[in-house]
């Protein structure tokens, strides 16, 4: 039977990075931190991590078992939780990453509910436009919103995103408006580094527009923010946009019969077998959420 005092070791090694960081969290010295590491490895009967004076890294046995490791964990904390009524709820910590806008909008917003309703659980929410490695991060969740390329993983798809065309007033006063996206070729447009042209649907027909303009950026939220300083015309999803429009900052901008293609809102995770609990609350909350937004 695996020892979890051990598996413990392993878990809080990749998430401080190094055994010595392990054992302060954990309260033990350095050298029963490193003992149990290799108490578990004899357990399991593989290394499960690269060793020096330098670094920590996780063998591919590793990978494969920290999932389990995790899980094994969270069901221990619970199982004590259920017997002590003073404790109930979930524990641990859950890594979730997402983009910067949602993340400030729609993620952050959960937190001081969930962290009320179970004060045992820990929330670290990594806010970044770049895709992150959630298995090589250690992460447990992933909101994205994007076509997914992740075969290795697991995506749930929570909502749809839909997306419109937006300026401000004094951009549309100063250049108008386009009608239909073969006009964009003419506007100043916003876009995402990388990015030459928008996707439009009518009819299950598919249009794709080459559109340019003075400003491009990684950060959507940046885009955002340009369109409102009247530079240009964004495309943004609508949950982003919703203030502004309401109050006559942002302008929608109809494209007759073409609506902007949509992304969808999606929960990436490791693997289907071992979801946490602590995931799954995660997952339910947004999706509450989102059906309200």
């Amino acid at each position: 039977m695996i020892n979890l005092a051990n598996l413990a070791v392993l878990v809080e090694a990749v998430q401080a990075g190094s055994l010595a960081a392990a054992a302060r969290r954990l309260r033990i010295t350095p050298m029963l931190a490193s003992r149990r590491l290799a108490e578990l490895e004899e357990e399991v009967g593989a290394r499960l991590m690269h060793r020096t004076t330098r670094s920590l890294s996780l063998t591919a046995e590793g990978e494969a078992f920290l999932p389990h490791a995790r899980l094994l964990l969270e069901e221990e904390a619970m199982a004590r939780a259920s017997v002590r009524p003073d404790s109930a709820g979930l524990t641990g910590t859950l890594r979730v990453t997402a983009s910067v806008p949602f993340g400030r909008k729609v993620v952050a917003p959960l937190v001081p509910v969930l962290l009320r309703e179970h004060p045992g659980l820990r929330i670290d929410l990594l806010l970044s436009d770049s895709i992150i490695d959630i298995v090589a991060q250690g992460l447990d969740l992933a909101i994205r919103i994007a076509p997914l390329r992740e075969n290795a993983l697991v995506a749930r798809r929570l909502a749809d995103n839909p997306r419109g065309l937006y300026a401000a007033p004094a951009y549309v006063a100063e250049h108008g408006l386009p009608e239909a996206p073969a006009d964009l070729a003419r506007h100043r447009c916003l876009t995402l580094t990388g990015a030459s042209h928008w996707s439009f649907l009518s009819g299950g027909k598919t249009l794709r527009q080459r559109v340019s303009g003075p400003f491009t950026s990684s950060s959507v939220e940046a885009l955002h923010q340009a369109c409102l300083g009247g530079l240009g015309i964004a495309m943004l999803s609508a949950w982003d946009v919703r203030e502004e429009v309401t109050i006559g900052h942002l302008l929608p901008i109809p494209m007759g019969a073409w609506e902007p293609e949509a992304l969808a809102i999606w929960a990436v995770y490791p693997t289907a077998r071992l979801v946490p609990p602590k995931v799954r609350l995660f997952i339910a909350a947004l999706e509450a959420r989102l059906r309200g937004a």
